[in-house]
């Protein structure tokens, strides 16, 4: 260790951030770095990010963890998707899949042969050409494999459903075995440097301190250290996402055990569905001001599919970021940083890509401004690629069924979401910008399940006879079938390989 290098990090805060941020970094760090976790049983967790999109398989094979061990542990099931009901109209319903779509095609993406023969009226289903669609309908499930040349089996994509809560035990345990230190106690004060003010310790209720050079707050909506100490400040967001509040429940089981999230939209907001092992996870996210509490606990309660094993839970929030995810020594991760509403199941993906780019531009003692504000720069820019697209699913609908879809429908919309529309509009066109988060295939799912329908199609598309445009969707079509008929079932696949204990 030179003079200038960071010797000591504190995360104040557990939970699924938490531990997420103390397992990377001790893993990225070595055993270099002294690694200290503080926080306290009695501040509960929202915990409510169940579920996840495929990125969360690199963060754990990034940390050597097995899969089927990790489910297990987790009452995970697995996701190849999010349906969404009654979102472009009363009775809509489709299917944001992971994964690819059709085949390679070359320069043109798939969509624009499909777009040209749906506009001729000689196809209807887009779900006929997508493996990861087509197994959530018949509730399928396998992970991709290669073992069959040019097969779509190579292309099915899958993230999980799974407890946040027995998520952060299980990397508590792996953190904790790198060397991180777990120091229980709740935090009632924050020391700053006179001159700097950046943060040297923190105090706990019961006199001790910890002390660091670099702190993480993992700290959750009211941000101890980025917003009650530093005072960053917030940008608040409601005017394009105006939902600002959940109540989460869970309920008893039903089969099938579906391979998908459900997002099903109510008349003030929508409601989550998300199927694990042991239990579903449900909650209905509104806004306050076209609903009551009790109205959106009655319209949640009377929605489950199972018997509910708890009280509905409040959480209150402002979507939103805020306007430093990095200041002086403080880096901000998880709900400290913001508040997406977890429609797109992004939570725990912002998570993983704020410590993974804090591990990218890890300082020294210096705390160089040039390497904060590209940070900071990175972080604004993904989570504004996230809004856009969550804002997309409010904007896009025909529903004027009540006042709170009225104004979503005719609400002014960020010119970069304004653009994306256009493009699509006219053309089919979908354009990915600084390699966002969202595929192209992703935007088109959702912009043509939600009643977009574009105009034309990319000019190529016309370089291809007819017939043998048709004669290839055919063949993607009978292919894909084909290879989701001889999938196993969710639950069979589960119990082949990953079967949860009996909960206690």
């Amino acid at each position: 260790m030179t003079g200038n290098a960071i010797e000591r990090v504190v995360i104040v805060g557990g939970g699924t951030a938490g531990w997420m941020t103390a397992s990377f970094l001790s893993q990225a760090l070595g055993s270099s770095i002294a690694i200290e976790l503080v926080e306290s049983d009695e501040i509960g967790i929202v915990g409510v990010g169940e579920a996840t999109i495929p990125p969360i398989r690199n963060f754990n094979k990034a940390l050597g963890i097995d899969e089927d061990a990790f489910a297990r542990a987790t009452q995970a099931s697995f996701k190849l998707g999010i349906q969404f009901r009654n979102w472009g109209a009363l009775g809509d319903s489709y299917v944001h899949g992971f994964g690819t779509m059709g085949h390679m095609t070359g320069v043109v993406d798939f969509h624009h042969f499909w777009l040209k023969m749906y506009q001729a009226g000689k196809v209807d289903r887009i779900d006929d050409y997508s493996i990861n669609l087509l197994a959530c309908e018949q509730n399928k499930f396998m992970r991709a494999t290669d073992q069959y040349p040019n097969s779509p089996l190579k292309d099915i994509g899958h993230a999980f459903h799974f407890d946040a809560g027995l998520y952060a035990r299980f990397l508590r345990t792996y953190a904790e075995q790198q060397g991180v230190r777990r120091t229980e106690g709740r935090i009632t004060g924050v020391q700053q440097h006179p001159e700097t003010g950046f943060v040297t310790s923190v105090t706990l209720q019961d006199g001790r301190t910890c002390a660091g050079d670099l702190f993480v707050d993992c700290s959750g909506f009211h941000g101890l250290l980025i917003e009650k100490t530093l005072q960053t400040g917030y940008e608040d967001w409601s005017h394009w996402l105006p939902c600002n509040r959940a109540l989460a429940v869970p309920c008893a089981s039903v089969s099938p055990l579906t391979p998908y999230t459900r997002s099903t939209a109510h008349g003030a907001g929508w409601q989550w569905r998300i199927p694990l092992q042991n239990r579903i996870g449900n909650g209905h996210v509104y806004c306050s001001e076209y609903i009551s509490d009790d109205e959106a606990a009655a319209v949640l309660m009377a929605n489950l599919d199972g018997e509910p094993l708890a009280d509905p839970r409040p959480i209150r929030f402002t979507t939103g970021v805020r306007k430093r995810f990095w200041n002086r020594n403080v880096v901000a991760i998880g709900l400290a940083s913001g508040f997406m509403e977890p429609l797109e199941s992004t939570s725990i993906h912002l998570i993983q890509k704020g410590v993974s780019r804090l591990v990218s531009l890890f300082p020294n003692r210096g705390f160089s401004e040039v390497d904060i504000d590209e940070f900071n720069r990175q972080s604004r820019a993904e989570f504004e690629q996230v809004r856009d697209f969550i804002i997309l699913h409010y904007h896009a609908t025909a529903r004027t069924d009540s006042p709170f879809w009225r104004h979503c429908a005719t609400m002014p919309i960020p010119d970069t979401l304004q653009r994306k529309i256009d493009l699509f509009r006219s053309n089919g066109r979908i354009i990915r910008e600084n390699n966002e988060l969202f595929a192209e295939v992703s935007w088109f799912q959702v912009m043509f399940g939600q009643g977009i329908r574009p105009q034309g199609y990319h000019g190529l598309v016309d370089a291809r006879p007819e017939a043998l445009v048709a004669n290839m969707l055919a063949d993607v079509k009978r292919v894909m079938h084909g290879v989701v008929d001889m999938m196993p079932t969710h639950e069979a696949f589960i119990a082949a390989n990953c079967p949860a204990p009996p909960m206690a």
